[in-house]
């Protein structure tokens, strides 16, 4: 079978299995997918070293060990987990992997199993041409990215030994819908961080039948959801944002406010993830009080989603909340829950030049865009041990930054089998010019 063949084989032995992380230790089964990937690699001679730091959240490393020790390395990591769906909104089965109008359709089919598939497919060819490469190209199939990796690459970062130095994952190589018609290639070279919190508020306890006279929990925590959803971070900007602005080729008037922040309807389907690109976002996300209908709660509280740009502190973070607060503020208990820098890596060195030049190779003198993704991945543990980490896959010139990210955990998830084409194609050529195998 061709290269393509076998990452669509993969890939849908990959979806059938169905691990499903939702959020708990006990769930994702990711020893479904591993024990798939140590059966492609059967037949051939790479190193495997397997991970379970928790039953059944299973993450499996294959190594080509390469013939300089004094060369790059290269590490690929793709998560073998989905996170899970809501079945009556589908109209195909969800762990079907079912093929229909150039497109897969699956649970992960885009978050991010076409890549694991294409990651493992193009190792495995570089196996079975019995070339070793001159620095040592490793894949991991990685548990539990969908629940920030504690039992997947941030135990690996901590416990396994193979390379971080240059690592890939996902997602890149869509097409950003430039004003003019041209084209231009994203590149993820950075991510969000985290600044999770829990704001909580108390009041007088009493029968649902008097409230008169008494400090409400549930109405201080109203007043509190209305203050935080108030705040308007400004933009933050630096060469990534002002590249990507510069990118869609608008008129001068256009880009200018944008680059002062105004306008992000202008970017369309993308207008949501642009600004999240270009600010701190706090989004709150859970609320609770009370218990019984005819009780008074003397507790309440919300909790945010807050994701920082690379750079941005939690004490900054802090600081916004309470200004936002006002004299609410020393009635507020803020409580930090998980919290993660943003990171980022260079747009220059070895590995982002092969980066560059296989997308030319694909797509000759189209322009390539770094961008920040507004979520997180497993890639921020290569570029907290000091590596860098790039977001990196290719498709089609139909699918832009926006359809892409449009597929992620959604219903009727798919990837086009051009896209799975073009991927393993670019992962198999950049494998090439980085590690020469």
């Amino acid at each position: 079978m061709s290269l393509t063949d076998d990452t669509l084989e993969l890939l849908h032995a990959l979806i059938r299995n169905g691990c499903v992380n939702n959020l708990t230790a006990d769930s994702g089964h990711e020893e479904r997918n591993a024990r798939t990937l140590q059966e492609f690699f059967g037949d051939t001679r790479v190193n495997v070293e397997r991970f379970e730091p928790h039953p059944g959240r299973v993450s499996v490393a294959f190594s080509i060990e390469g013939t300089d020790p004094n060369a790059e390395p290269l590490t690929l990591l793709g998560h073998t987990d989905v996170v899970p769906v809501d079945e009556d909104k589908w109209t195909v089965d969800p762990f079907g992997g079912e093929i229909k109008n150039g497109r897969i359709y699956g649970r992960g089919a885009t978050d991010m199993l076409y890549i694991t598939a294409a990651m493992a497919a193009a190792v495995r060819d570089v196996a079975l041409s019995g070339t070793q490469p001159k620095g040592t190209l490793t894949f991991v199939g990685c548990a539990d990215e969908e629940a920030r990796g504690g039992l997947g690459a941030a135990w690996l970062a901590e416990n396994a030994s193979f390379a971080w130095a240059n690592c890939l994952s996902e997602e890149g190589g869509s097409h950003l819908p430039v004003s003019d018609g041209s084209d231009a290639l994203v590149v993820v070279v950075g991510e969000k961080g985290a600044a999770q919190r829990r704001l909580t508020v108390h009041g007088d306890a009493g029968h649902g039948s008097a409230p008169f006279g008494r400090d409400m929990a549930v109405t201080k925590i109203g007043e509190v959801a209305r203050r935080i959803a108030a705040i308007t971070p400004e933009v933050r900007s630096d060469d990534i944002w002002e590249g990507y602005v510069r990118a869609w080729k608008f008129d001068p008037d256009t880009e200018a406010a944008l680059l002062r922040g105004e306008g992000y309807e202008t970017f369309g389907q993308l207008q949501s993830y642009s600004h999240a690109m270009s600010h701190l976002t706090i989004s709150p996300t859970v609320l609770r009080a009370g218990e019984a209908i005819n009780v008074l709660p003397s507790v309440a509280w919300m909790e945010l989603d807050i994701r920082p740009l690379p750079g941005q502190t939690q004490e900054e973070i802090d600081d916004l909340l309470r200004e936002a607060l006002g004299d609410l503020a020393d009635e507020v208990e803020i409580t930090h829950l998980i919290t993660e820098p943003g990171t980022v890596s260079p747009t220059s060195g070895p590995l982002y030049d092969a980066i560059v030049d296989t997308f030319h190779e694909f797509f000759p003198d189209v322009p390539v865009v770094p961008t920040i993704a507004a979520g997180g991945s497993d890639l921020r543990f290569a570029r907290r041990k000091g590596g860098v980490g790039y977001g990196f896959a290719l498709h089609g010139r139909g699918e832009t930054l926006g359809s892409v990210l449009g597929e992620l955990h959604s219903h009727d998830e798919s990837v086009s089998l051009e896209d799975v084409d073009l991927t393993v194609r670019a992962y198999r050529s950049l494998i090439r010019r980085f590690v020469g195998a």
